[in-house]
């Protein structure tokens, strides 16, 4: 089993690690620059160039005995990228078998804090989710063209070492901005990698969530990680108040609480992190 990731960020690094666990090698996948690319190769992953603007003058070499391919670069207002440069060198991989789309729950937009579940309509709330919604199911028409089965993760807000309210707090950019009613999903990058990889051994077909078991407010958040490590709690700041850039405050538009009982259902498993508090102290206990 041989994997390829379009996308060698945060949560397909992570996913890496995992897969390589459960026998996939080698693998490979995409990232914008030499220097990051020498790097990865230089940790055993098949790492070569592809920026979204033309095709990347290895891939389709790479995709030629490529078995599983997951996606997570995001589209653009062209659409895809992977679709629009490289279709033709996915209909040439001969061994391909499996398809992993990283999407956002940003796609169900707001339902004022209610539960939802992969059957809620999709009323994006900005431009960067419609393009998602459109990604989805170019992916989908595709995948039914190929044969092969695709799985959409539907992704919560990602955090994890490196990337956690801690970092925030240690930079001095953590903000407790206050939307009564607010609360959000999170998924730790470790349950991303352990589904990406339970999924890729099973072929696991379907559109699911994946996020925490406990939607809280953001304020929230902050507050248990400043008092873990011994800093002061930053002070409330209303909504009405508080300096945000359009990118920011779209995410103060969308409320609601994600179900992942369908992931959860469909592997077997519950989630490694089923909320901050957990994954929190798991991010402090790895840095001791």
């Amino acid at each position: 089993m041989r994997a390829f990731f379009f996308g060698l960020g945060f949560s397909s690094i992570n996913a890496t690690r995992a897969m390589r666990q459960g026998g996939f090698t080698p693998i490979g996948g995409t990232v914008r620059s030499a220097e990051k690319a020498a790097q990865l190769r230089s940790g055993d992953i098949d790492a070569v160039l592809f920026d979204g603007t033309a095709p990347g003058p290895a891939v389709g070499d790479a995709l030629a005995t490529t078995s599983h391919v997951i996606l997570s670069i995001a589209p653009d207002e062209h659409g895809d990228p992977v679709l629009r440069h490289h279709r033709a060198d996915l209909d040439a991989a001969g061994q391909l078998q499996w398809l992993c789309y990283y999407s956002t729950v940003g796609v169900y937009g707001d339902f004022d804090g209610d539960w939802i579940d992969e059957t809620a309509p999709l009323v994006p709330r900005n431009m960067r989710s419609d393009r998602r919604v459109l990604a989805e199911q170019a992916w989908r028409d595709y995948a039914a063209e190929r044969g092969v089965p695709l799985c959409i993760l539907r992704l919560a807000g990602i955090y994890g070492p490196g990337r956690s309210t801690f970092d925030k707090l240690r930079a001095g950019t953590a903000r407790r901005v206050i939307k009564p009613g607010q609360v959000f999903n999170r998924i730790h990058v470790a349950d991303i990698a352990r589904v990406t990889a339970l999924a890729a051994e099973r072929r696991l077909g379907g559109t699911f969530n994946l996020a925490d078991d406990e939607p809280a407010p953001p304020q929230d958040v902050i507050a248990y990680a400043a008092q873990m490590i011994g800093m002061d709690v930053p002070p409330d700041l209303p909504i009405e108040t508080a300096e945000m850039t359009p990118m920011q405050r779209s995410f103060y538009r969308d409320n609601k609480r994600v179900s992942n009982r369908a992931i959860k259902q469909a592997l077997g498993i519950d989630m490694l992190y089923p909320n901050y508090r957990m994954g929190l102290a798991h991010i402090l206990e790895s840095k001791q």
